[in-house]
């Protein structure tokens, strides 16, 4: 009780409905239940299945962390050869797999479904497919082991994989940055989210793929078995001139946080198109200054990544949302992994206050590790766990689904105009 105490004291000094206050609210509710967790029961063990795109995941982690077993099957390589995801190819891919992988990842952790505490699935948002696939099986296996499922919302699962292996304490600004999502959303726990910016249109991993895709990089041998992002990245890593090339800023006259790429996808394509006809360039030929192209295109994404989040943490400075000494931004998903992102993004944070935190580059992409995480954190405080196996059969998937409260309009009436940290230490 001396625990509880303590906590009122802090709520007789923050305001009602403020971030602090409900995020100290959720802990208090939730306190003895960790630490009955942690100290007094066994640790609790969650198995993860991810379906939610081309990859099968299967993860098992327990409550204090530890990964215990985990097998994943990526459709990379296939989807490659034909310039984008089939998902019809993607669910049959995902049937075949679905089941050894999750076999494996028992075996890695030396278990059978009789040691798992509960199911954890991505549900939604998705491919409709491959969520089906993997839903389906997640279902079955808890009404043969007579285990709770919890259902996951795939971007959540990203914001909180970090705390896996670092301390981030609630609340905390999260960026997620993948092939089918961009956004800046305040996590205030593990299920209430703030978002405050969106993309209006592609996600810049689709963009890093579909340049890649133009510029042919696949036709020189060493990008040949590499993603649209890590081919670019690589390639950008041996220009010479990074000014060759320039983009215009983009969003500029828009005073929120969303993203937009498309206008950058279409300037990219009509310089490659251009530099084509100076050339020559036809057939399987590229374009000659290629790693310069790849540079600029890397350089200008990445400045109106950081652009729209370093926006979004002079929205939280300027409404006192977060205490001072305890600014955080996360960075998580598939494109988190390029590492000329991760840098300019870390120098935006020194200069603002905050604290940087990269998701491990082999957590950022998708995996059951990240589902199994949720669901252990959803397990512990006793969030969403569906025990009725009538209940558990209703479960349906959600092709799209928001992540929380929608706060981009709050952004826009505070009208920030700021003046860009420049981000070239990068070089």
């Amino acid at each position: 009780m001396n625990w509880h105490r303590i906590q009122l004291l802090f709520y007789t000094f923050l305001p009602k409905h403020s971030l602090h206050y409900n995020t100290l609210l959720y802990s208090q509710r939730h306190d003895l239940n960790f630490i009955r967790k942690f100290l007094h029961d066994k640790s609790s063990i969650i198995l993860g299945i991810e379906s939610s795109c081309d990859d099968t995941g299967c993860g098992i982690i327990d409550s204090t962390g530890a990964i215990l077993g985990e097998a994943i099957s990526s459709q990379q390589l296939i989807h490659l050869n034909f310039g984008g995801i089939i998902p019809s190819f993607a669910r049959t891919i995902h049937t075949n797999n679905i089941t050894k992988i999750c076999e494996d990842a028992l075996r890695c952790a030396n278990m059978k479904l009789k040691d798992i505490d509960a199911v954890a699935v991505t549900v939604k948002p998705g491919l409709p497919m491959s969520l089906d696939v993997g839903t389906r099986f997640g279902k079955w296996l808890a009404k043969v082991g007579k285990k709770p499922f919890i259902p996951i919302h795939h971007m959540e699962a990203h914001a909180l994989t970090v705390r896996i292996k670092e301390k981030v304490d609630f609340p905390y600004l999260v960026l997620l940055v993948s092939g089918g999502h961009c956004l800046l959303a305040i996590v205030e726990n593990i299920d209430k989210f703030y978002v405050l910016g969106n993309t209006i249109d592609n996600a810049p991993g689709e963009i890093f793929d579909k340049v890649a895709r133009r510029l042919k990089l696949r036709n020189i041998p060493e990008f040949k078995t590499l993603n649209g992002g890590l081919a670019i990245e690589t390639a950008a890593r041996k220009a010479l001139d990074i000014d060759q090339f320039s983009f215009q800023p983009l969003m500029t006259k828009y005073y929120n946080c969303n993203f937009s790429f498309a206008g950058l996808l279409s300037n990219s394509v009509k310089y490659i198109e251009r530099e084509e006809k100076k050339h020559g360039v036809i057939a399987d030929m590229v374009i000659p200054d290629i790693y310069n192209f790849c540079a600029a295109f890397q350089l200008a994404s990445v400045t109106h990544i950081c652009q729209r989040t370093q926006r979004a943490m002079e929205f939280i400075n300027k409404m006192s949302l977060f205490p001072k000494d305890k600014r955080t931004l996360v960075v998580s998903g598939g494109v988190a992994c390029n590492d000329f992102l991760a840098k300019a993004l870390s120098i935006v944070s020194t200069e603002l206050g905050y604290n940087f935190v990269r998701t491990p580059p082999k957590l950022c992409t998708d995996n059951g590790i990240m589902v199994a995480w949720n669901g252990v954190e959803k397990w512990v405080t006793n969030t969403g766990v569906i025990r009725n196996q009538d209940k558990i059969e209703k479960v349906y998937t959600q092709s799209k689904a928001l992540l929380g409260e929608d706060w981009i309009w709050k952004v826009e009436n505070e009208n920030l105009k700021c003046r860009w940290i420049k981000i070239n230490k990068c070089f």
